[in-house]
């Protein structure tokens, strides 16, 4: 025995497929235009524009060392910055890396030229990162 409902006292819910649609689309544009906003404010927020570095040119000295030539540029070169330099072999594992304290200056590029000890063959120089200050080990003063 089936129970029926009178439809006039009790009328059923219409659906519609067409607003219900029209909702999704409208929460996932929203939802993608606040991820873009979250991922330029904090693009914004972490990225260093105080300091660039650049490597010029890198020479494989022997089996366990490579020069690396390098500038490093600050908006404020009055002020000490840090660098890491890294090695990588040819497979693209780190071999060596290198802490650089740079020097407070009167310009603000300067070009730096040190060699990086791996224990690999090193194949390729690259910068991992700079930053302004520098720890107090690294302080040549």
């Amino acid at each position: 025995m089936t129970e029926t409902v009178p439809t006039d006292r009790y009328p059923a819910p219409e659906r519609s497929l067409r607003g219900s649609r029209i909702l999704a689309v409208v929460l996932t544009i929203g939802v993608v235009a606040l991820g873009v906003a979250l991922a330029f404010l904090a693009y914004n927020k972490f990225e260093n524009k105080d300091v660039e570095a650049q490597i010029i040119s890198y020479d494989i000295v022997d089996d366990s060392t490579i020069s690396a030539r390098f500038t490093v540029t600050r908006e404020v070169s009055s002020e000490p910055a840090v660098c890491i330099l890294r090695a990588r072999s040819k497979d693209g594992s780190e071999t060596g890396r290198r802490e650089v304290y740079v020097q407070p200056s009167d310009s603000g590029t300067v070009e730096i030229t040190l060699p990086i000890r791996t224990s690999l063959r090193p194949a390729i120089a690259e910068i991992y990162g700079c930053g302004m200050g520098a720890p107090g080990y690294l302080n040549a003063g």
